[in-house]
């Protein structure tokens, strides 16, 4: 990876953030961080500067303000966002998070509030969210431009809440965040299976969030989640790239650090609550916790997705729930594969890739190879990362 992929990866939040609140102007503001980089690409050469951040936004920074100067006269005529005056120079920090909050400000609606947070906090391009949410890129492109445009002529302040509105205001961000973190998690399309770039952006944001509100048991458990689930990063692909399940892995290759700290988390939203994200925590905490897939506590795990499920009831956790269920020494595989085909009337499950994964193990297992064959094959043509591609590939070669 070149340096300036490197740099758009890690540092384009960071810099996009603070140049907005310069612009007060999204869109302005992107076009000038987008020039930062095309000048990096020449004046970086193979020499990039020691702190690629502060380049690129002192670069896109002033780029804004020669911008602003050329069209001061228009700008007087336009909706701008508003923006506090602090005559001090705010953290890096801290400019992140009034993005985050802008992106999730209520005033949006919450596929507005996704799009938006995907492309200006993730750094994703229009195609790679069309293609992870199931949708037409046109769809996308309309809800980033509505979403600015209700930013600008609504006055949604950038600026971080006030300690009162935060609770109400904490959801939408503790979801965008998540929606963040998957997307590290399993890249949607492409050749790799994660995409530590942005594994690493939610984590950020969390870390971030948990500073903000430091006794928030979601928050603490969205960090946990983050924390656990990168730390069997390094562990997820063979040696030729393919996608490793969770009991083929070998759990000494997990970071130990990330699992301290997950685990550290994880106990810490248990202790204040039972929310969506604790229970998510507790379930990644057990799974850490597991010498291997054998004896992993699953009794507890499918308790904790009992809880879940009644939090949060969506038929993506229902199916984990079954998947849960079917480790269990006594598990009624006929019984759960039924559960499975009713799940697959959800119209939201409908280009789900996991479900027919699912239902091709369940097959798989109860000996019925031709079926568990068409499954497999129904998986594959849902799914576009190619390291799970190769994992449902070496299924079939094995069914």
């Amino acid at each position: 990876m070149s340096a300036i992929e490197e740099a758009h990866r890690r540092h384009w939040p960071q810099v996009l953030a603070a140049t907005v609140r310069l612009t007060r102007d999204l869109d302005l503001a992107q076009e000038c961080v987008q020039e930062a980089y095309v000048r990096a690409l020449t004046a970086w050469g193979d020499d990039p500067p020691r702190n690629p951040a502060a380049w690129l936004t002192t670069t896109a920074r002033r780029l804004a303000i020669d911008a602003i100067r050329r069209e001061a006269t228009l700008r007087n005529k336009l909706p701008l966002l508003v923006v506090d005056e602090d005559p001090a120079e705010p953290e890096p920090q801290t400019d992140l998070l009034r993005l985050v909050f802008t992106c999730v400000h209520p005033a949006l609606s919450r596929d507005a509030q996704v799009a938006l947070s995907l492309r200006l906090l993730g750094g994703l391009t229009v195609a790679e969210i069309a293609s992870g949410l199931l949708v037409q890129e046109s769809a996308v492109a309309a809800r980033i431009t509505r979403a600015k445009r209700k930013i600008a002529t609504a006055g949604i302040p950038f600026r971080v809440p006030p300690e009162a509105e935060l609770p109400r205001r904490l959801d939408a961000v503790l979801e965008v965040i998540l929606l963040i973190h998957t997307a590290g998690h399993t890249a949607v399309v492409g050749s790799e299976l994660l995409r530590p770039d942005l594994s690493a952006k939610a984590r950020d944001l969390a870390r971030l969030l948990a500073g903000l509100m430091p006794g928030n048991s979601e928050v603490q458990g969205l960090l946990a989640v983050c924390l656990l689930t990168d730390a069997r990063a390094g562990a997820r692909c063979g040696p030729g790239g393919e996608l490793l399940p969770l009991a083929e892995q070998d759990r000494r290759r997990w970071d130990p650090l990330l699992l301290t700290a997950g685990l550290r988390a994880a106990t810490a939203a248990l202790r204040g609550g039972t929310g969506r994200y604790a229970l998510q925590a507790a379930i990644a905490g057990l799974h850490a916790q597991a010498p291997d897939a054998q004896h992993t506590d699953w009794a507890a795990i499918v308790t904790m997705y009992d809880g879940l499920q009644a939090r949060w009831p969506t038929p993506v956790v229902a199916l984990n729930r079954l998947v849960a269920l079917s480790m269990l020494p006594a598990a009624d595989l006929e019984a759960l594969l039924a559960q499975v085909d009713e799940l697959a009337r959800d119209p939201g499950l409908e280009r789900y890739p996991y479900l027919p994964a699912v239902r091709a193990d369940l097959l798989r297992r109860l000996g019925r190879h031709a079926a568990a064959r068409e499954a497999y094959l129904q998986a594959k043509a849902r799914t576009r990362n190619a390291a799970e591609i190769a994992y449902l590939d070496r299924r079939l070669r094995e069914t």
